[in-house]
C-alpha cells in the first residue's frame, strides 16, 4: 500500500524518544514548557477537567464505542482501531490526506451526494466517478471499476469510496459486489473508504447485506457517527474504524496518528457524553427507523392510489431518502421552481446527484407523517399541473 508523502513520519528526536520511553514505563515527567492551563489550576469553573490530549480520541470514549460496536455482531473491534473526530466529513478529509498526494484520485459513486467531490477538490485530489446502474434495483458496475483501476488513471487512484447504503439511491453493497471489489482493491493496492452512516436504516433490502467495517481482505476505513445513528448532527461525533491486513493497518495507523495529533478534534465536553449517548443509540435508531419505514409505506399507498399514476418511487433498500420518478418531459428545474412558486416547497432534483437522465426528485422520509404526506401531495399535484 502506497500512502501519501504529505505525512511526516521521520524518526523522532532523542528527547521525544526519551519522553515516549518514560510514558511507556509509566514514569511521569515534569515539563519546563508545559503550557496546558488545565494542569496549573487555571481551568474555568464551567470546564474544570484536566485536559489530556489523545490523538485518536479519549481512551474511555473509544473503549465505550468499541464495546458498543462489538455488540453489533460485526466482529471484534479494538479501541486501538478507532479514531473519534467531529464528523464523517472530517474523516474523509483526513483519509484523503493519508492516502493521496496532490493530483492523485479517489473513485466515488454516481449518483451520489456531492460532498466527496468537494472535499477531494479542497485536498487538491481528483474524484473519478463510477456508476451505479438501475435495472429494477441499483447495482455497482464492477466491470467499470476494473476498467478504471487498469486504465490510464489507474496509477493515480489511491482509494475507492463505497456508500453502504448509498444516498440517495438507497442501495447496499451486495455480497458479490463486495467480494469482487475487495479483490480488486487488494490487487491494485487501493484502500476502501466505506461510509456506513445510513446502514441501520434498512427499508426494502435484499438478503445478505453486511457492514464493511472490520473487513480484513483489503485496507478498509469504515465511517459512521451520531449524525445518523442518533439523528443528532449537532452532536458532532463521527469515527473511523481501521481494518485489513495487519501490516497495512499498522502503517496506516502510524501515519493517521500524525494527522490526528495535528488536529486533536474531540472536545472533552462532548467525549464525556459518548458512553451515555451510545446507551441511547438503539432506542433512538429504532425511533427513526419506524418513522422512515412508516413514511415509505405511506408513500407507496399514496402513489398506488393516485389516478394519474405519473409519479413512482424507485426501490430504496435503505437510508432516509428515496428517489421519485416523474415524467422526463418535465424539466427538473421547472418542476422545483413551480413547487416553490405555487406551494412554498423546494426540493433536490436528480441532477443534483448526477443522475444520468432527467426526471427524478429526492424526497426525505424523516418528516412527521402529516408533513410528509403534504410534501408528496405537492409533488403529485405539481406534476399533474405541468402535464396538464
Amino acid at each position: 500500500m502506497r500512502f501519501s508523502s504529505r505525512v511526516d513520519i521521520s524518526e523522532p528526536n532523542p528527547i521525544a524518544k526519551a519522553e515516549a520511553t518514560a510514558k511507556t514505563a509509566g514514569r511521569p515527567l515534569g515539563k519546563l514548557n508545559d503550557s496546558n492551563p488545565t494542569r496549573h489550576a487555571l481551568a474555568p469553573d464551567l470546564v474544570p477537567d484536566i485536559y489530556s490530549a489523545d490523538p485518536r480520541g479519549q481512551r474511555y470514549a473509544r473503549e465505550a464505542l468499541a464495546a458498543f460496536l462489538d455488540m453489533q455482531g460485526i466482529g471484534h473491534c479494538s479501541p486501538d482501531d478507532l479514531y473519534i473526530l467531529s464528523s464523517t466529513s472530517e474523516a474523509y478529509s483526513w483519509l484523503i490526506k493519508l492516502l493521496c498526494d496532490a493530483g492523485d484520485a479517489v473513485l466515488a459513486p454516481k449518483p451520489g451526494y456531492p460532498l466527496i467531490e468537494s472535499i477531494a477538490r479542497l485536498e487538491c485530489v481528483d474524484m473519478i466517478e463510477y456508476q451505479q446502474r438501475f435495472d429494477g434495483s441499483w447495482y455497482i458496475d464492477v466491470a467499470e471499476l476494473k476498467a478504471a483501476l487498469e486504465g490510464a488513471d489507474g496509477g493515480r487512484i489511491r482509494a475507492l469510496v463505497l456508500i453502504n447504503p448509498n444516498n440517495p439511491t438507497g442501495s447496499y453493497v451486495k455480497p458479490s459486489e463486495r467480494e469482487a471489489i475487495v479483490g480488486l482493491c487488494r490487487e491494485h493496492d487501493v484502500a476502501i473508504i466505506a461510509d456506513e452512516v445510513f446502514y441501520d436504516y434498512d427499508l426494502e433490502p435484499f438478503d445478505g447485506n453486511a457492514r464493511l467495517a472490520g473487513e480484513t481482505g483489503a485496507l478498509t476505513f469504515a465511517l459512521d457517527g451520531f449524525s445518523k445513528m442518533l439523528a443528532a448532527p449537532h452532536a458532532k461525533v463521527g469515527w473511523i474504524q481501521v481494518s485489513g491486513p495487519a501490516e497495512e493497518v499498522a502503517e496506516a495507523k502510524r501515519r493517521l496518528d500524525v494527522i490526528a495529533d495535528d488536529y486533536l478534534p474531540m472536545s472533552e465536553i462532548v467525549a464525556k457524553r459518548i458512553p451515555e449517548l451510545l446507551q441511547a443509540a438503539p432506542t433512538q435508531t429504532e425511533r427513526v427507523r419506524e418513522r422512515v419505514r412508516g413514511n415509505l409505506a405511506a408513500l407507496h399507498d399514496m402513489l398506488d392510489s393516485d389516478g394519474q399514476g405519473l409519479v413512482s418511487v424507485l426501490r430504496a433498500e435503505g437510508g432516509w431518502n428515496v428517489l421519485l420518478r416523474v415524467p422526463s418531459v418535465i424539466d427538473e428545474n421547472e418542476l422545483v421552481l413551480r413547487m416553490i412558486e405555487r406551494h412554498g416547497v423546494s426540493g433536490q432534483p436528480g441532477y443534483f446527484f448526477d443522475m444520468t437522465s432527467n426526471g427524478y426528485l429526492a424526497i426525505s422520509l424523516l418528516p412527521e407523517p402529516d408533513d410528509f404526506r403534504r410534501n408528496v401531495r405537492v409533488v403529485v399535484d405539481t406534476v399533474d399541473e405541468l402535464i396538464g
